[in-house]
């Protein structure tokens, strides 16, 4: 089932969401939603707070950019967590469901470990780097209550300052 986004201006993007015990048939669901809405929107990446539930859930869904016959890097992880990165940085434009038409270069970890719980409720870890290093880390983010837009320098937040408060007072509830 396609669910509402959450928009910038709910304070619900600010909060740390809760951790999950295991995985049942509710959290099943949640994530077949949580795809379901993102490939509507058109996203790479989603945070089960992004449609309103305060559970450290994420998906993702990332085309390889060098070969279009491969499938997506398809996968979602509960409780994700950063456990290591390295120390190199890349800067790449991203954007994000929760703030539409709003785009800006942030820089992130090129490589990065993160430990996770499978849909099997499995505990796992993983390497990640380049492309779904950065939409792990933007969506991990969200569990902890951080947008994007936290990381922009000043004069980038300068630069976005009307903007987000038109956004914010177009989706304020």
């Amino acid at each position: 089932m396609i669910r509402d986004l959450v928009i910038y201006g709910d304070e619900r993007l600010k909060q740390e969401s809760d951790i999950v015990a295991s995985v049942d048939d509710e959290i099943k669901t949640l994530i077949d939603d949580m795809f379901e809405t993102m490939y509507s929107a058109r996203g790479v990446g989603l945070a089960a707070v992004q449609i309103g539930v305060m559970k450290r859930v994420i998906v993702i869904s990332v085309p390889d950019w060098d070969d279009d016959k491969k499938p997506d890097f398809k996968m979602a992880l509960i409780n994700p967590e950063i456990t290591w990165h390295n120390e190199e940085m890349e800067i790449l434009e991203e954007g994000c469901l929760s703030i539409p038409n709003i785009r800006d270069d942030v820089a992130r970890f090129t490589h990065i470990k993160v430990k996770y719980m499978d849909t099997e409720g499995n505990n796992k870890e993983m390497n990640a780097y380049d492309y779904v290093a950065k939409v792990l880390q933007h969506e991990i983010d969200h569990t902890n209550g951080i947008l994007f837009i936290d990381r922009l320098e000043a004069h980038q937040k300068r630069r976005l300052k009307r903007d987000l408060k038109e956004l914010r007072n177009k989706y304020k509830k």
